[in-house]
């Protein structure tokens, strides 16, 4: 397990979650991760993402630490009372279900705030309000309208980024709004409503591309047929069939790369002299290049570049970070129980946030829980009896 800092920033906030899939938790895993008391309200029957199979498989655990678990039917009368009940303890309230939904259920902000005027709520959708914030979205959905898959897939073939991103991405941007609320509470006493969206998300990752062309009048071209900004910035193939990504992005870099590699004609070369009229050369430049990197190893043209401070990367699938020297020495992984499918109760490596505090990564406090595992302790502490927390969430014991 990765060593902690001793005391964490929001120690003593208490969040109420209501949230599903990727956005809406991994919001609340920053806020989590960053010592909040995270209170994940379940369906009875848990989170629907606990049973996902595929590329969701992981989605629960890896989103999840850190928080507690309450089951509640929320489409009881009941069931929204006690909502309500814990709602009145907290600090902030997140969600991010289909428009309309919390309203339905009488845990909307307008609602809410009337109870709490100093209750921080962060309402994470599809879009931000306009002409489409009805549309049920999903990652790949505005990542095919907002112009990323257009971007990340060769021309006539868009293709969707190889992560959630704006899953992700929006659920950090939600945490964001929500700490400057928070912020903002200290002056002027008062919560407000914070919204986070994936199509706006998205917008902003491809926001370089839309100043492109504004600043060229030349539209952005996909990242597999663009003009590269530098003369050598590509995979080449080696030795045993693997592959590396190679740079050379000054002309600093151009002469210790040949040097190192004992290219000398090509640094005797006056066309190339430049990284312009490397960009310029491309055409026979790399097919050269590719020609005489093959015969190395991997390992051999990643010594060289890392003894040369020259940027380069060897390709790697995302189970093989695990074996990662680097991530493994510095704490970038901590292990997190599955808590559900055919491998419940083991471990996995979960990965970290990507930050430190006082030198030490946010590590883990409280394991993925289990549907309704803190669900007496939570409800107990609003005054609830054992045999009233049996009606609401079918056990009148703690779970865990």
């Amino acid at each position: 397990m990765s060593k902690s800092v001793k005391s964490l920033p929001y120690e003593g906030l208490r969040v109420v979650e209501f949230a599903h899939m990727v956005m809406g938790p991994s919001c609340g895993l920053v806020l989590a991760d960053l010592g909040a008391e995270v209170i994940k309200v379940e369906p009875p029957s848990g989170d629907s993402t606990r049973g996902l199979l595929g590329s969701g498989a992981g989605f629960f655990p890896l989103f999840n630490r850190n928080k507690k678990s309450l089951t509640l039917n929320l489409q009881t009368p009941e069931g929204r009372e006690a909502a309500l009940q814990l709602i009145d303890t907290a600090d902030v309230v997140l969600e991010n279900f289909r428009p309309g939904t919390m309203h339905r259920l009488g845990l909307d902000y307008p609602t809410l705030k009337n109870r709490n005027p100093r209750l921080v709520y962060a309402s994470l959708k599809g879009f931000l309000p306009g002409p489409y914030e009805h549309r049920t979205a999903l990652d790949e959905v505005v990542q095919m309208m907002g112009g990323l898959a257009y971007m990340t897939g060769r021309p006539g073939d868009p293709l969707r980024a190889g992560a959630s991103v704006n899953d992700i991405m929006g659920g950090m941007f939600g945490a964001i709004g929500i700490m400057a609320a928070l912020a903002q509470r200290q002056h002027t006493g008062m919560g407000q409503l914070v919204q986070s969206a994936l199509f706006e998300n998205n917008v902003f990752l491809v926001a370089q591309h839309i100043m492109q062309y504004a600043a060229t009048g030349v539209p952005a071209s996909p990242m597999p047929d663009r003009v590269s900004a530098w003369g050598i910035y590509d995979v080449f193939s080696v030795t045993q069939g693997e592959q590396i990504f190679l740079a050379v992005v000054s002309d600093t870099q151009w002469v210790t790369f040949c040097r190192a590699l004992g290219f000398d004609d090509l640094l005797a070369d006056e066309r190339l002299s430049s990284n312009n009229q490397r960009v310029q050369a491309r055409a026979w430049l790399i097919p050269v290049i590719r020609e005489r990197v093959q015969g190395f190893s991997r390992q051999a043209l990643s010594a060289i570049f890392e003894q040369e401070g020259l940027p380069f990367a060897p390709i790697t699938a995302p189970h093989d970070l695990l074996e990662d020297p680097h991530l493994n020495a510095a704490g970038g992984f901590v292990p997190v129980r599955l808590t559900d499918g055919p491998k419940a109760g083991r471990l996995a490596q979960a990965a970290l946030l990507p930050l430190a505090m006082n030198e030490h990564r946010l590590g883990l406090r409280l394991q993925p829980p289990h549907a309704g595992e803190h669900s007496y302790e939570l409800l107990s502490q609003l005054g609830y009896s054992g045999e009233q927390i049996g009606r609401l969430t079918g056990s009148p014991l703690p779970r865990g």
